[in-house]
Parts: structure tokens; C-alpha cells; sequence
């Protein structure tokens, strides 16, 4: 079984995107679990999302204190939220961040692999303005998950949502993602 543990704030759309990623593992068969824990709704606010992937039922039902990957949308969240707590050695780290990934490791201790990108320029350059499609795009490469099978799921989860320009810049934002975070595994 696979965990995330996502890390935002209300409005950046950390829980939209967990649940993006429960349905691209359930498409491919796999058993989920993607839920939210935020204390009050307020934008701004941190908040954490998470994921469970496994090929078997999933018994547990609980917040992720071990994942195998720790998501960051936020970089302020560094601080004061702590992601790297409980992230197992061997997992992997994914900051949204101008910082490079030794910079990362100085300011959180975790010594894994770490994955850092601008996911808000990224977002910029794509026109969107919001940094949690590229952050499911480096999941999502991190996972091993096929781009296509992304994709796909982010036209039929935000299709009908979206005009299809804006909908054609969140792909846009997914693949600058995705090729930032690509080569790079869990436990690696």
C-alpha cells in the first residue's frame, strides 16, 4: 500500500487534487482512499489531504502518519507544519519551492529523496495561477502513474468545470509537473 500525505491551504486545492489522484488508481483498478482533515474552513488555512493506493482492500481508515510521500503545495508550510514528520527513510518528499533539494532537507532534517520544484511558476507560465495541478502532475510521475491516464482523468473530473481554454492550461500546468518530477521514484 502506497501513502501521501498532502500539505496546503484552504483554497489551494490540496483535497481536489488527492481526490483527482484516488480516481486516476481507481480507473486502473486499484482500491482508494482519498479524504481531508482541516480544523475551520477558512481560506488560507492549513490544511492536509490523503491518499491511500493499494492492489488489495484497504482496512485502515485513519490519518497517514507514515506515507511514503509527503506533498507540499505550500512552502510556507515548511515551518510550521512539519512534513517531513513520520516520512519514511526511504520515501520521497515533493515541495513546491524555488529552493533547491538540499536547501529542502536543511529546513525540514528529512534526508530522503526530496523533489522540489516551482510548481507556482509552473502554474504561471500556464496561465492557471494555481500550483496544485502541477503538484498532481509530480505525484502522479513520482507514482509512476501514465501521463495519459493523468490527463484523462483531469478532463473528466474538471471538464465540465472548466472552459475548454483554462481547461487546456491545467494540462499544460500538469505536464510542467510531471516532467519536473519525472525519473524520480518512491524509494529511490
Amino acid at each position: 500500500m502506497q501513502e501521501i500525505r498532502w500539505h496546503g491551504r484552504g483554497g489551494q486545492g490540496a483535497k481536489t487534487v488527492s481526490q483527482i489522484l484516488a480516481q486516476i488508481n481507481l480507473r486502473e483498478g486499484k482500491h482508494v482512499q482519498s479524504f481531508p482533515e482541516y480544523g475551520p474552513e477558512r481560506s488560507g488555512a492549513p490544511v492536509r489531504a490523503y491518499n491511500r493506493i493499494a492492489t488489495e482492500e484497504i482496512l485502515v481508515h485513519s490519518g497517514v502518519y507514515t506515507p511514503d510521500v509527503a506533498v507540499v503545495v505550500d512552502e510556507t508550510l515548511l515551518e510550521t507544519e512539519n512534513p517531513g514528520d513520520g516520512l519514511k527513510a526511504d520515501g520521497t518528499l515533493i515541495v513546491n519551492t524555488t529552493c533547491s533539494p538540499d536547501d529542502v532537507r536543511r529546513r525540514t532534517g528529512f534526508e530522503g529523496t526530496v523533489v522540489a520544484l516551482n510548481a507556482n511558476k509552473i502554474a504561471d507560465d500556464a496561465g492557471t495561477g494555481f500550483p496544485n495541478i502541477p503538484m498532481l502532475g509530480a505525484v502522479a510521475a513520482v507514482l509512476g502513474c501514465e501521463l495519459q491516464v493523468v490527463e484523462d482523468e483531469v478532463r473528466e473530473t474538471m471538464g465540465a468545470k472548466l472552459s475548454s481554454d483554462i481547461l487546456d492550461k491545467n494540462l499544460v500546468a500538469l505536464r510542467g509537473g510531471y516532467d519536473a518530477a519525472k525519473g524520480v521514484s518512491v524509494g529511490r
